[in-house]
Formats: C-alpha cells, sequence, structure tokens
C-alpha cells in the first residue's frame, strides 16, 4: 500500500491509527536471506519493487512473489520462463504468465488505466520487447495503444497511424535491424520518445548494437535511448512522463476554472 492509500484506509475506518502506524514504522526492507526486499519503494517513488525473474531460483521466486503479494496485493516480473510458472501455480492460483513478453503477474482487477503512451514497433518479431513495454506501463496504470509494424521499410504504415502517436503524451520506439524508426517518429511528435533497440536481425545487427548505436545517433530531437530489448524500462520511464502530462493537465484546469 502507498502512503495514500493507508490514510484512505483510516479515514474510511478499514484500519485503525494504530495499525497504520505499525505500517509506517516497519522496516523498510524485508530481510529474506537471498533477497532484501525493498518494501517501501512505492512509498518512495510511486512504483513497487518489480521482480527480474531470469537466473532465480524458483524457490526464491516463489518467496519474493509471495511476500509482494501479500505487501501489495499484486506482483509483477518480467523474463520468467514457463517453467517458473508452472511451478509458482499452484500456490499462487491468480497467478498469469504471458509466453511472448515472458510477464508473469497478479493484477489488481478493474485499474484504472490514465493519460496515453503509444507503443510502436517497426516490425512483428519486435513485438516480444513491445508487449514487455506495453504491460509494463499498464500495470503502472498508464493506458497503452500498440502501433506495431510501422517500420520505414512502408513508412505509409506509420503515416497512417501517425494522428494517434501524436496524441500521446510519449511514445515508444522499439525496433532493430538499422533502428532508423525512433528518428522518423521523434521528426513527427511534440512529445518525448523513448527508443529501444531490439536484437532483431542478421550479422552485423551485432544483436542490436547497430540499432543502439544509431539510436544513440539520431539527429532528430527529443529522443532517449534505453538498453536493448529493455522493454521494461522503456515502460517504465513512459509511466513516470505520462502520470507528469497527467499533473499539468491538472494544474491548467484549475487554472482556468
Amino acid at each position: 500500500m502507498d502512503t495514500r492509500e493507508i490514510l484512505e484506509k483510516v479515514k474510511n475506518g478499514s484500519i485503525t491509527v494504530e495499525e497504520a502506524e505499525r505500517i509506517f514504522r516497519r522496516q523498510p526492507f524485508e530481510e529474506m536471506g537471498y533477497a532484501k526486499l525493498d518494501t517501501h519503494r512505492k512509498l518512495r517513488s510511486g512504483f513497487p519493487e518489480v521482480v527480474f525473474c531470469s537466473g532465480k531460483a524458483t524457490e526464491h521466486i516463489l518467496h519474493i512473489y509471495q511476500k509482494l503479494y501479500e505487501e501489495n496485493g499484486e506482483v509483477f516480473g518480467t523474463r520468467a520462463s514457463a517453467e517458473q510458472y508452472e511451478a509458482l501455480r499452484p500456490h499462487l492460483p491468480k497467478l498469469e504468465y504471458d509466453p511472448l513478453s515472458r510477464i508473469m503477474k497478479i493484477e489488481k482487477p478493474e485499474k484504472e488505466h490514465a493519460g496515453k503512451i503509444a507503443v510502436c514497433t517497426a516490425g512483428t518479431a519486435d513485438i516480444p520487447v513491445a508487449e514487455e513495454a506495453a504491460q509494463t506501463a499498464e500495470y503502472f496504470g498508464s493506458y497503452v495503444e500498440r502501433i506495431y509494424d510501422v517500420g520505414v521499410s512502408g513508412i505509409h504504415r506509420l503515416l497512417s497511424r501517425l494522428e494517434m502517436i501524436q496524441s500521446a503524451n510519449c511514445v515508444i520506439a522499439i525496433a532493430g535491424m538499422e533502428g532508423a524508426l525512433a528518428s522518423v517518429i521523434g521528426g513527427m511528435v511534440d512529445k518525448p520518445v523513448i527508443a529501444v533497440p531490439t536484437s532483431v536481425g542478421y550479422g552485423a545487427n551485432l544483436h542490436g548494437l547497430s540499432a543502439l548505436l544509431t539510436m544513440i545517433n539520431s539527429c532528430a530531437n527529443g529522443i532517449a535511448v534505453v538498453n536493448i530489448d529493455n522493454g521494461y524500462g522503456a515502460g517504465y520511464i513512459a509511466t513516470q512522463i505520462n502520470r507528469l502530462a497527467g499533473k499539468a493537465d491538472g494544474r491548467r484546469i484549475s487554472s482556468n476554472e
């Protein structure tokens, strides 16, 4: 629970002042020996801790998921395997797994999604990274428009969705090969563009390095670049931007009243 949620529960009588006091006094991390769960992260940053599942022992992931679910009422992990999901599912019946994005989560029902983020890919092969970005942003409360397979080899496809892209508070441009999509979009929108290079491509793509270098060296303004295949990082940053845009809209409405 974040600070506001705790205070609202005190206000409506769901918990007592003493219970709220115990929550605030609780140690800011949960010591598990093999992990120190940052249970106060949402209080500090507005986002709860997320689990990077790859490389972790199944037993460790199970206990981490159980503790975070107990703490937050939901839990989100990236780069999970189908084997990890099958091992955890008997203990966490509400657990969901998407084999495309490799996201494993339990999400609160009827979550509100605000603002707008456009997630664009150059090709269909980039969709696994795009889904990691899109589902991350949705988990954190952003509304996402998916605009897939609009790469520069057929730019008319991108232009047919330009109005939708321009209406977003932030754009995530995901591309492998030479990574030109981010530069093209950056020259057409007045919002921040987060470029995600992917490891999609032939030999000289160098597992995404060619796309990364293209995006870093873009002549278009307003482009920030994350690591190769880092859909999660893009979704997180895009949500921060989307939240700021929502706050700015609220201030404008208040000033015009």
